[in-house]
């Protein structure tokens, strides 16, 4: 017997030349054999996992196999046939090397059809009778059909208190600047079902954050007290389609909402009643922003590419930014407010001066990712922007305005989904939703995670930090609910 068969291993698994190896190392689950794979891949194969439960198989020799519980499941999609290279029209036409997959509906008509549509609309003016002002009973909401007056719902009892003061007084608690230090939030406080089909956006209101205002999937916009009473206060209804984004105004005394319904409509936010609409052509209006510095300047982002400044008082359009190639995402303005940065759909970042119609930074690279969503720092110096590659990027506002390379909030998982991330007053804490209801904040400094947790069912589309109280945070997701933490 020689030396080396008195050396060898009596049982084990075999490398994947089919031979006990040496260079495996152990594990406390087994052996692992060491391969060479590159970040990129990874991660793609990563989020293939995640999302689809299944993944290429990285074993040597593997040749292009799958592994995981849905590999086995996984079929391969067959060609439509070519067709007659004789025909040109008709039911055996030539398609030829670009012929559909089988079950391929690309290019098809969907939709309900005329006859649907028809049926639908005369149900909805069944439902909602004239299209003059009407009472709506506590506790109903009908649906808001185009051409209708706008109108609104109040949820109390009384508008007003003893004093004659409504839900827009600042409470004395919430009137000076809190210096406690912020921390991630450990309970649920309140829970709000909110909006049917989803909720889209949630602002506290300037200053004080006494009152919250979200906007949703049914067309609705609402308001909660988040202070004292914990409870909704009054529903504006206003759009025949979902509401996109919402906006307060520096003063909180209005808001503006953006709709698929191609209006953007502001609102006094004490009454409730439609002040003015704004809508340049048919395009539809994805974000709107009030002028930090003139509440009477709003500018509106739109899916034809295009940023428009409207002056509220003469109702036009007095400027245009026309230099993006996709639709436009959000618009943040910084610098004391002579600036602003758009982002888009083109997966690149534009830095505008105010009034001026150039671009004065142009950030873009081939390996950069479409940033949808973006918050300020509280100091003014630094944003955050949601990028579509599962990273929280950091960008500098300075006279470079430029990526910060060595600052990154990883973790979760947001791609496709525009997740609004907020950071917290004093700047320590950022916080995000993801792709599966969760909530996750990290270390500012540092990029640590600080804390994850499951909120809700579905995509946790948007978190606010509260402006004056610390520690606690508003989220909202697709699954209709809002929920605040501290």
């Amino acid at each position: 017997m020689t030396y080396a068969e008195l050396g060898q291993p009596l049982l084990g698994p075999l490398d994947s030349e089919g031979e006990f190896s040496s260079k495996q190392t152990t594990t406390a689950s087994g052996t692992a054999e060491h391969q060479a794979i590159d970040e990129t891949t990874f991660r793609k194969q990563e989020r293939m996992f995640r999302q689809q439960g299944v993944a290429s198989d990285p074993s040597i020799g593997a040749d292009g196999q799958m592994v995981g519980a849905e590999a086995t499941k996984r079929q391969r999609r067959k060609r439509a046939a070519r067709g007659d290279a004789a025909v040109l029209d008709g039911e055996n036409a030539y398609q030829g090397p670009w012929a559909k997959f089988e079950g391929d509906t690309t290019g098809q008509t969907s939709g309900p059809t005329a006859e649907q549509l028809a049926e639908y609309e005369e149900r909805m003016a069944q439902t909602s009778g004239s299209s003059g002002p009407q009472r709506v009973k506590r506790g109903s909401v009908t649906a808001y059909v185009a051409g209708q007056d706008e109108r609104t719902l109040f949820h109390g009892q009384h508008e007003r208190d003893y004093q004659g003061r409504t839900y827009m007084h600042v409470p004395a608690e919430l009137r000076a600047t809190n210096d406690v230090q912020c921390r991630v939030p450990t309970r649920l406080v309140r829970e709000w079902k909110a909006h049917q089909g989803g909720v889209s956006a949630i602002r506290f209101i300037p200053g004080s954050g006494h009152l919250l205002l979200s906007c949703g999937m049914d067309g609705l916009v609402k308001l909660f007290d988040v202070h004292s009473a914990l409870r909704q206060q009054r529903t504006y209804i206003g759009h025949a389609k979902a509401v996109r984004d919402i906006s307060f105004a520096p003063d909180g005394q209005t808001f503006v909402s953006s709709s698929y319904d191609t209006f953007s409509k502001i609102w006094d936010t004490e009454t409730g009643a439609c002040k003015q609409r704004l809508a340049a052509g048919s395009a539809v209006p994805y974000v709107a922003r009030f002028y930090p510095d003139d509440p009477n300047s709003v500018l509106v982002g739109q899916g034809d590419r295009r940023i428009v400044q409207w002056d509220v008082r003469a109702n036009q359009v007095v400027q245009e930014y026309n230099q993006h190639q996709g639709a436009i995402n959000s618009l943040t303005f910084f610098d004391d407010n002579r600036r602003f940065v758009s982002t888009s759909d083109d997966k690149s970042m534009r830095v505008w001066e105010y009034g001026i119609p150039v671009v004065i930074k142009l950030v873009a690279d081939p390996a950069m990712h479409s940033v949808p969503a973006v918050a300020l720092h509280p100091n003014g110096k630094w944003l955050a922007g949601q990028s579509m590659d599962n990273r929280v990027v950091v960008y500098s506002t300075g006279d470079r305005f430029k990526i910060h390379r060595r600052k990154e909030f990883r973790g979760h998982v947001t791609a496709g989904f525009a997740c609004q991330p907020a950071i917290s007053p004093d700047g320590r804490v950022v916080v995000s939703g993801d792709a599966e209801g969760g909530v996750w904040c990290w270390d500012w400094q540092t990029s640590r995670v600080l804390g994850r947790w499951r909120a809700h069912d579905k995509v946790a589309i948007c978190a606010a930090w509260h402006p004056r109280e610390a520690s606690r945070v508003a989220t909202c997701s697709w699954d209709g609910s809002i929920k605040y933490w501290e």
